[in-house]
């Protein structure tokens, strides 16, 4: 039977946004704010710069820079983005600047089509792309004075995870990666959660999202997917709640971000189902670590990620009692120093 449910689920956990993504002049200007209206409190240890950089395909990204203050450079850099639809200013921005506090630059950005970044038409997304958007953060940190370009790693969390071990299986001038909480956005999309969906399931949503592209193309303006209520009423599975005290409440909010409004456009899910990524993670040559909580839904991604991985330098984190969410903002179990350590060891 075709679980709509469940890819109703899959996409409600990855897609949630509105406001600032309408299309037109603003975006394209890159209109970027100045003022600190991040979801945690600034460091009086680490500069923070707005900076923008431009991918192989021509879209211009927009991150934050991190910079220790009073630190000797030429520094190890670490580019850093997710979860899949959050924004620079929340659990990639609070990674960036804790990574900064011990010694690193790092780049906290915007991916294609979302936040302050650029790309039209906005609130899409697509495998390939964002994979180089990580890539393009490489090209950009290699090229400053005060980074070391053989000294550069990458971050993801979230749906990030995938697309930076997808990134690192591409780039060999990214040295080490670690992955926080990960999902497999192309496995999640196009196989539901426990790859619960069949071939059958698969074709009727094709149906359906195709139909959906005929009527995009009608009004001028793609559909969104919906995201999180703005009221919970109590029937929910476990993580959409986990998510929503995140997303849809101060601790997490942000007005620019995909996950705590509007979502994505309906038909980003086609390109995900037909290119799968991580096909050539195996052959990644470069230390990698995998972190994600014991008690989290999407566990068996990272536990399927790790797997795959060949070679004596991986290592599979898994911290006990958390759930996803946690891994994005709570100090209690995001492994900080066991981070610093692998990032300082290997870059």
């Amino acid at each position: 039977m075709f679980r709509r449910d469940l890819i109703v689920a899959s996409l409600v956990t990855t897609t949630f946004g509105s406001l600032a993504f309408a299309e037109g002049k603003k975006m394209t200007n890159l209109n970027k704010t100045d003022k600190w209206d991040k979801t945690f409190l600034q460091s009086d240890k680490v500069q923070c710069t707005k900076v923008n950089f431009t991918n192989r395909y021509g879209v211009p990204l927009v991150g934050d820079l991190y910079i220790p203050k009073d630190s000797k450079t030429p520094l190890p850099a670490i580019a850093v983005s997710g979860p899949f639809g959050a924004v620079k200013e929340q659990a990639s921005g609070r990674y960036a600047q804790k990574l900064a506090e011990n010694g690193f630059i790092t780049l906290a950005f915007d991916p294609s089509f979302t936040g302050e970044s650029g790309g039209q038409v906005r609130a899409v997304a697509s495998p390939d792309i964002n994979t180089e958007d990580f890539s393009a953060a490489v090209d950009y940190l290699s090229t400053r004075k005060d980074v070391d370009p053989n000294k550069i790693g990458i971050l993801g969390i979230c749906g990030f995870g995938g697309f930076a071990l997808n990134a690192a299986a591409n780039d060999p001038r990214i040295k080490a990666t670690v992955t926080s909480t990960m999902y497999d956005m192309t496995r999640v999309l196009s196989k539901g959660y426990s790859d619960s969906m069949t071939a059958e399931d698969r074709y009727k949503l094709r149906e359906e999202l195709n139909k959906q592209r005929t009527k995009d193309f009608l009004t001028g303006k793609p559909e969104r997917a919906g995201g999180l209520p703005d009221k919970l009423n109590g029937s929910e599975p476990l993580f959409i709640k986990q998510y929503w005290e995140y997303y849809k409440q101060p601790r997490g909010y942000h007005p620019r971000s995909l996950n705590s409004n509007e979502g994505w456009a309906k038909t980003s899910q086609l390109s995900f189902m037909n290119m799968p990524i991580l096909a050539y993670s195996n052959e990644i040559r470069t230390p990698v670590m995998v972190i994600h909580g014991e008690k989290a839904h999407s566990l068996y991604f990272s536990k399927d990620a790790y797997k795959k991985l060949t070679g004596d330098n991986k290592e599979l984190v898994i911290i006990p009692g958390a759930v996803h969410v946690d891994l994005y903002d709570n100090d209690k179990f995001i492994p900080w120093e066991k981070i610093v350590d692998f990032y300082k060891k290997n870059l």
